[in-house]
C-alpha cells in the first residue's frame, strides 16, 4: 500500500477530501428508538492470566532489587527517607510504581512534538542511555501521522481563517486580561462568546472558563454541598470526580451505562434518604459524561433523561468530547439522540477538543449561570480567558454552523466509522459505539502497549497508549483519535500499520461478539465472501486488509449497530 504524504504545509495540517463517498451524514436517532447499547468482547482466560503474571513477576523482582539495593546502594534510596527533619515527599509505593514498572515503558508517553498538531505531528527524536530515567534530544524529527490528539474538527491549523482572525485580535485586545472575571476580566468579547456558546448549545446563559478540569472542579461544589447526593457514572473523568469530592456532598456511584442500577441507586436514596438522620436529600445530581474519552462509549441519555424526570433529580452532563464531534449539526449528544437540551439542567463542555483552543463551559438557565458568576472559584479568583482563545472559539463556532462545519462533520463521522469498522474486522476487540471519534483499542497487556507504540512509531504513526492506574490493570489499551482533518489513504494506513502489529503482538482476540463484522444488511457481504472464497467464520471472523479496504466505503453508510 502506498503511503500518501503531505505535499504542502497545509495538507499537513489538513487533508484533502479524495471523494465524496468518504463521507457520512449522521441523522438524529429519534427518542423512541432504543439507545444503541455496545456489546463489549472478552478476551480469552490466559490472557488476562498472563497478564496478572507479567505484573505479578514484575513486582516480585522489583521488591527483591529493592530489598539488596537498600542494603548495598544505600545513596539511591535517600530520597525515601527522613532527611535533616524533613519526611519524604512521595510514599514508598508511589515511587516504587515509577521506578519498577512505569520507567520500563516510560518512552511511550509525553514524546516532545514541536509545531502544529494538526493531521500530522512532528516528533522530536529522543534516546535514553540509563533506561529512561534521563532523556537526550538527538536533534533530529519525525513527521508522524497524528492519531493522539482530541482535533476533531481539524481546527489544530496555523494558517487559516481562525488563525487569521486571531492574529488580528492580538493586535487589538492583547495577549491577556491579566485579571479575573470579576474585575476587568468581563470584556465585549468575552461576553460575544458566551452568547455564541449558549445559542450554539441551546441553552439560556453560558459561562466561560480558562481551563477545562478547572470548570468541572469548581462548578460542582457551587451545585451540589453536604446535604445533597451526587451519582456518578463509575467511568467518570478525574476533574468530575475531584469536583464532587471537593463539593463535601455524598458521592456513590452507578456502574457504568446501566439504567436498572441507576434506577435502583435513586430509589434507594429517595426511600432511605440522608444516612443517620433519615432526612431527604437536599437535592440529588446525577453526573455523566457525553462521550467517555477510555471507552469511546456515548452516554445513555435518552434513558438518563427518562430517570431524571421520573424522580425529579438535576443532571449534569460532561461533553468535553462529544461537543462539536457528534450530531448532525456537531452540537453533542443532545443533538445525537434528537432531544431538547432544555431537559439537561447543566452542559459542561470543553474548547480544547473540537474547538482548537483552551479552557471550558457551563451552560444552562440564566438565573443559574448568574448564580455561578459570583460563586465559581474560577470566575472569583481565575485568570479570565485571553483574547486570542476567545477569538478562536468564536472563528470555530462561526464555521461550525456553516456548511464547511457540515462537511467536516461528515468527513469525521466517515472516518470514526470507517476506522472502527475496519479494525473490528481485522480481529480486534474494540470498544465503543459507532459514531464515536474515539476508538479503544483492546491490548490487555500492559508490556504489549509499548512494543505496540513503538512499533507505531516505526511506522511513522503516533497513538496514546493507556494503562493501569488510567485503566484497570487488565484492560490496557491503545487509544486512536479521529479527525476530520484525516483522509482516507490515512485510515488505511492505520489499518495496514494494525494488522501487522497485531499479528506479530497477538493482539487480534475477537470473538465477534463486539460486533462491527456484520452489517444489517447480511446479503451484500454474504455475496462478497462468495465472490472472493471468504469463509465467514462468525466465531471469531478475521478480514484479510485488501477486503476490508475494498468493503469499507460502502459498508461505512449501512447501519452498523
Amino acid at each position: 500500500m502506498a503511503i500518501s504524504k503531505p505535499r504542502d504545509h497545509g495538507e499537513a495540517e489538513y487533508g484533502l477530501l479524495g471523494s465524496q463517498a468518504h463521507e457520512f451524514v449522521c441523522e438524529p436517532r429519534p427518542e423512541n428508538i432504543l439507545f444503541p447499547e455496545t456489546r463489549m468482547d472478552a478476551p480469552p482466560f490466559y490472557i488476562i492470566l498472563t497478564t496478572y503474571l507479567g505484573v505479578l513477576i514484575l513486582i516480585i523482582f522489583g521488591r527483591i532489587r529493592d530489598f539488596f539495593g537498600r542494603r548495598f546502594k544505600a545513596n539511591d534510596y535517600l530520597h525515601l527517607q527522613v532527611q535533616n527533619g524533613y519526611a519524604p515527599l512521595y510514599s514508598d509505593y508511589d515511587d516504587f510504581f515509577t521506578r519498577r514498572l512505569k520507567l520500563r515503558i516510560d518512552d511511550c508517553f509525553a514524546r516532545p512534538c514541536k509545531g502544529v498538531p494538526g493531521r500530522y505531528l512532528t516528533l522530536l527524536e529522543r534516546t535514553s542511555d540509563d533506561f529512561n530515567k534521563h532523556y537526550r534530544l538527538t536533534g533530529n524529527t519525525v513527521q508522524a501521522l497524528n492519531m493522539a490528539s482530541y482535533n476533531y474538527l481539524g481546527f489544530a491549523r496555523s494558517n487559516d481563517s481562525c488563525s487569521d482572525a486571531v492574529e488580528k485580535i492580538v493586535r487589538s485586545h492583547g495577549l491577556s486580561y491579566a485579571s479575573s472575571q470579576t474585575c476587568v476580566g468581563t470584556s465585549d468579547l468575552l461576553l460575544q462568546v458566551e452568547d455564541q456558546v449558549a445559542s450554539f448549545v441551546g441553552k439560556e446563559a453560558a459561562l466561560l472558563c480558562s481551563m477545562g478540569f478547572q470548570t468541572n472542579c469548581s462548578t460542582l461544589p457551587c451545585l451540589a454541598t453536604e446535604g445533597c447526593l451526587i451519582l456518578s457514572d463509575e467511568l467518570n473523568h478525574a476533574s468530575l470526580r475531584m469536583g464532587a469530592r471537593i463539593s463535601g456532598a455524598t458521592i456513590r456511584s452507578f456502574h457504568h451505562n446501566d439504567m436498572d442500577d441507576l434506577e435502583r441507586s435513586l430509589r434507594r436514596a429517595i426511600s432511605e434518604g440522608q444516612p443517620g438522620s433519615d432526612e431527604p436529600w437536599k437535592k440529588i445530581l446525577l453526573v455523566v459524561e457525553g462521550i467517555y474519552s477510555m471507552e469511546g462509549t456515548m452516554c445513555n441519555l435518552p434513558g438518563i433523561v427518562a430517570l431524571k424526570e421520573k424522580y425529579k433529580c438535576y443532571l449534569f452532563m460532561d461533553e468535553a468530547h462529544s461537543i462539536g464531534a457528534i450530531g448532525p449539526r456537531g452540537r453533542g449528544v443532545c443533538d445525537f439522540f434528537g432531544i431538547c437540551p432544555s431537559r439537561v439542567d447543566v452542559l459542561m463542555g470543553t474548547f480544547s477538543k473540537s474547538f482548537g483552543a483552551v479552557g471550558g463551559y457551563i451552560a444552562g438557565d440564566r438565573e443559574m449561570i448568574s448564580k455561578l458568576r459570583i460563586s465559581s472559584p474560577d470566575t472569583c479568583f481565575g485568570e479570565a480567558p485571553s483574547p486570542p482563545i476567545l477569538k478562536q472559539i468564536s472563528s470555530a463556532l462561526k464555521i461550525m454552523t456553516s456548511a464547511e462545519g457540515e462537511g467536516r462533520l461528515r468527513r469525521l463521522a466517515f472516518n470514526s466509522r470507517y476506522l472502527r469498522l475496519g479494525l473490528k474486522r481485522l480481529g480486534f476487540i474494540i470498544y465503543g459505539q459507532d459514531d464515536s471519534p474515539i476508538v479503544p483499542l483492546l491490548i490487555y497487556n500492559t508490556a504489549k502497549i509499548a512494543a505496540f507504540s513503538r512499533e507505531m512509531l516505526r511506522r511513522n504513526i503516533a497513538t496514546v497508549v493507556v494503562a493501569f492506574p488510567a485503566t484497570p490493570m487488565e484492560s490496557a489499551r491503545a487509544r486512536l483519535c479521529l479527525s476530520a482533518a484525516h483522509t482516507k489513504d490515512d485510515l488505511d494506513r492505520v489499518l495496514k500499520a494494525c494488522d501487522e502489529i497485531g499479528d506479530l503482538l497477538l493482539l487480534k482476540l475477537s470473538s465477534g461478539v463486539g460486533g462491527g463484522s456484520y452489517p444489517a444488511n447480511l446479503e451484500p457481504q454474504t455475496s462478497f465472501w462468495r465472490k472472493h472464497k471468504i469463509e465467514g467464520n462468525k466465531n471469531r471472523p478475521r478480514w484479510r486488509l485488501e477486503d476490508v479496504i475494498e468493503r469499507g466505503v460502502s459498508d461505512v453508510q449501512l447501519p452498523l449497530t
